[in-house]
């Protein structure tokens, strides 16, 4: 794609995308830290809920595993998918770049003791994500045709309007259908094929590489191998992600362990300047919440409970029971940043790869810290990133498909439309600087919290008499 057509696109958008990134990433100061309103509307709600539930993280964690490995599948119960299908369809959407880059990037920030605060705040994101998930179970709308609506749209239309407020629950439907929409064609779409085609190019010999300015074949690759698994809809979805998943998850763990395990001597060490950086008593009010911000931030944004995304996936799940999908759900939060994001924290800490960085940040910190080991360990990285960047594209394709045709009804001129235009946005994305079209759609994501939450905290009530009637 040529260079003009790329700048006049950035163009067009940077006006706008800069204003709804402001307005959404409006932040304030504390000891000489910038806090955005977002991160804390995300924060208050996973810490209300967590009390409001009695700690239902806790309570409901063995539950939720029971769940998810089959214990409670009833094959003739309403849905499209197993629930083991609808978890790793909705884990696809969230196991991805974030757990990889974003992580750089906090501990870069806040040093290891991002890390721990990471650990506390996904630790109250796992109720955060049961409430949305249930509620987005409980109000799902099963079609003529067997396929099923869920989510955020559903519970704000349908569960507002039980509320007395069938207007205001229509508008904050439609306002979440919207940046659901614009978030799957940016963050959800082009950056991750954008990030995995730069990633692909470094591990196969950077402007010698034989893919070096052909972002066009790689999109059109990365198009091709979507489009046969989305074409099939969330059934073909949830097939992909159940071993996909599991397998590329399983590959980047190993891969980490196999890191930390090789500088064994300093797991003690590792683990002293975790504790010692988030409450290192000798460091400044402001130093301390720095280092909390940094790891707080990568939490909320690498599990994206209360966005309102992952009800979607769980929607389909065949289950008679909308508490027991919630339970299930609260798992993801716990595997995606408990796990994951903690795997990749160790291994930069583990290896002082945060260290003497010279400004390098994101994946690249990553990288340096995995060819510490072994110098080909970044072609595997690569490996990891495309994989894990297929599976949130799958998956966000599904989430901006259900907002979608909930905008322009449920016909298959609705839904081919949306899939075609999806998959040349692929295209697009590997071949563009995307910083703009990025930043928008990292905003319009964030702003899908804004009218989730408000439905939640409406509905919260009617999903508390719901849990007293149940039974551990």
């Amino acid at each position: 794609m040529s260079e003009n057509l790329d700048q006049k696109i950035e163009s067009l958008i940077e006006p706008f995308s800069s204003f709804i990134t402001n307005l959404i990433f409006t932040s304030f100061s504390i000891q000489n830290n910038q806090v955005p309103l977002v991160v804390i509307w995300l924060v208050i709600a996973s810490l209300f809920f967590t009390f409001y539930f009695r700690f239902i993280n806790i309570r409901a964690f063995k539950q939720g595993w029971l769940v998810a490995i089959g214990k409670f599948d009833k094959p003739d119960a309403p849905g499209e998918i197993t629930h083991f299908q609808s978890f790793t369809a909705a884990m696809s959407g969230t196991i991805g770049l974030g757990n990889i880059a974003g992580v750089a990037v906090a501990i870069s920030i806040g040093g290891p003791g991002a890390m721990l605060w990471m650990i506390i705040m996904a630790f109250f994101g796992m109720t955060l994500k049961f409430v949305e998930v249930s509620l987005g179970h409980k109000y799902r709308v099963i079609h003529s045709d067997g396929t099923v609506s869920g989510g955020a749209i559903r519970y704000l239309s349908d569960g507002m309007k039980e509320c007395g407020f069938p207007k205001f629950g229509k508008f904050l439907a439609f306002f979440f259908a919207i940046c659901c929409i614009g978030g799957s064609f940016g963050g959800g779409n082009m950056f991750q094929a954008n990030q995995a085609f730069q990633q692909i190019i470094i591990a196969t010999g950077g402007a010698d590489s034989f893919f070096f300015d052909k972002g066009w074949l790689g999109g059109l690759i990365f198009s091709i191998v979507v489009g046969l698994i989305i074409i099939g809809g969330i059934k073909s979805i949830g097939k992909v992600t159940s071993k996909l998943v599991p397998f590329m998850g399983g590959i980047y763990c190993l891969t980490c362990l196999f890191i930390i395990f090789s500088n064994y001597s300093e797991i003690p060490n590792a683990i002293s300047l975790i504790l010692n950086g988030a409450f290192n008593s000798q460091a400044t009010v402001g130093g301390i919440i720095g280092v909390m911000l940094a790891g707080v931030k990568r939490a909320v944004f690498s599990n994206e409970s209360g966005i309102g995304s992952a009800p979607i996936a769980y929607a389909p799940a065949k289950s008679d029971n909308h508490l027991n999908t919630g339970f299930m759900s609260l798992l993801s939060p716990f595997v995606d940043t408990i796990l994951i994001c903690s795997m990749t924290a160790f291994v930069i800490i583990i290896t002082g790869s945060y260290l003497n960085s010279s400004g390098i940040q994101g994946v690249e910190l990553t990288s340096k810290a995995f060819s510490s080991v072994f110098i080909w360990f970044p072609t595997l990285l690569a490996f990891a990133i495309t994989l894990f960047a297929i599976s949130t594209l799958i998956t966000w394709s599904y989430y901006g498909l259900r907002c979608w045709t909930y905008i322009f009804g449920q016909n298959n001129l609705s839904v081919y439309s949306y899939k075609s235009i999806f998959l040349v946005f692929i295209v697009i994305g590997t071949s563009m600087n995307l910083t703009n079209v990025i930043n928008f759609s990292d905003a319009m994501i964030f702003a899908m919290s804004i009218p989730n939450l408000i439905g939640i905290y409406f509905l919260a009530p009617r999903l508390q008499k719901d849990l007293k009637k149940y039974k551990f």
